[in-house]
């Protein structure tokens, strides 16, 4: 069984391959069968996906661990590239397209009846045609809604929503229709991989504001600077920071990140919280602070239950700490204030009454 309905969010966050656990692969491999809808920007996921065996091979990791194929022979993941033919930006046809790949909706099993019945999660990405869907007033029309109509017509499949990828040309509006799709996910609790995104950010969670979807960056009057991934790659050794594959419109770096990102939403969707490896979540701990609104805009206000003395970390999820404070009592109106960090998942680490805990924390609006 797939990962209960929630808002998953798939952005820059979510591209270090390395905290994945190996189990969580492992359960995506067994669980899943995707079929993947796209023409030539869509491909980058895919082509760092064949790119990553290797790689990963290359680094010690267990040998094919990361591989895929239509069908999921040999212990792969089971992914029908190009398994419907576009892209989400030419309307009808994606929505109709879905609908003869999968088939009648069998109401016992939520899927398809056809010859790709046993497929739970569907994928579209878009080419070009996210801002001028959006500057026509037609992203509802031609791509919200009937999402929303194909998830209702077949629950048991997990419908991805995708952002497009980056414009520098119409900078401003890209940014906008961009936004609307994630607004849409974010207060509907859709599942939403952040295509422009993770293009928006190097590595190191450098954000460039003004990007391209080659990588390249622009000062704020449209002056070229330079390409984030070029850089990156020119000061990091191949095959060990980073490896080379098929990049359509863009450079490897891009098509490594969008990578990671897919294994990390395939992992979510297979079941894995994505909390990384070697830290416990509270699960069914009683809570020693409560912690609300949760989700929140990012202001949260903390309370100890038992009256005890706790310190409280703040993490990121690649690992950077970007709160702490050593008594909770200190917290004026005992409130801490993220509101300046990008929306996501975050961990809060609590200490004290010799006990460590730590919780999962969302910024969603």
């Amino acid at each position: 069984m797939l990962a209960s309905s929630q808002v998953i969010t798939i952005n820059h966050n979510c591209t270090q391959i390395k905290q994945i656990p190996e189990s969580a692969i492992l359960a995506a491999k067994s669980k899943l069968h995707i079929a993947y809808g796209h023409t030539s920007h869509g491909s980058q996921l895919t082509d760092g996906m064949t790119g990553l065996v290797t790689f990963m091979n290359g680094l010690g990791y267990p040998n094919n661990l990361y591989a895929w194929n239509n069908g999921g022979t040999s212990g792969a993941l089971d992914l029908h590239d190009y398994a419907m033919g576009g892209d989400v930006g030419y309307y009808p046809d994606w929505v109709n397209n879905t609908r003869t790949y999968l088939g009648t909706p069998d109401p016992g099993t939520g899927r398809g009846t056809g010859a790709n019945a046993d497929v739970n999660v569907i994928i579209w990405s878009w080419c070009g045609q996210v801002t001028s869907t959006y500057t026509s007033g037609l992203l509802n029309t031609n791509y919200l809604n009937p999402m929303a109509q194909l998830e209702t017509d077949y629950p048991g499949i997990k419908f991805i929503y995708m952002t497009g990828h980056l414009d520098h040309s119409v900078d401003a509006n890209n940014k906008a229709a961009n936004q609307a799709i994630r607004d849409f996910c974010t207060a509907n609790n859709k599942i939403l991989y952040d295509f422009a995104d993770i293009e928006s950010y190097n590595p190191d969670k450098v954000y460039f504001q003004y990007a391209g979807d080659d990588c390249s960056y622009y000062s704020s009057t449209g002056t070229l600077l330079g390409n984030w991934a070029t850089e990156w790659q020119n000061t990091h050794t191949v095959n060990v920071g980073w490896y080379s594959c098929s990049s359509a419109h863009s450079q490897p770096l891009n098509a490594n990140q969008k990578a990671y990102g897919a294994w990390w939403l395939w992992a979510r969707l297979g079941g894995w919280n994505g909390i990384p490896t070697g830290i416990r979540d509270l699960g069914s701990d009683i809570k020693p602070v409560s912690t609300y609104p949760n989700p929140s805009s990012g202001r949260i206000t903390l309370k100890s239950i038992d009256n005890q003395v706790y310190s409280i970390e703040v993490f990121n999820v690649i690992g950077n700490k970007i709160f702490s404070v050593s008594d909770i009592s200190l917290l004026t109106s005992g409130q801490i204030d993220l509101s300046d960090q990008p929306k996501g998942l975050y961990l809060m680490k609590i200490s004290g009454n010799s006990k460590t805990y730590v919780e999962k924390i969302i910024i969603r609006y």
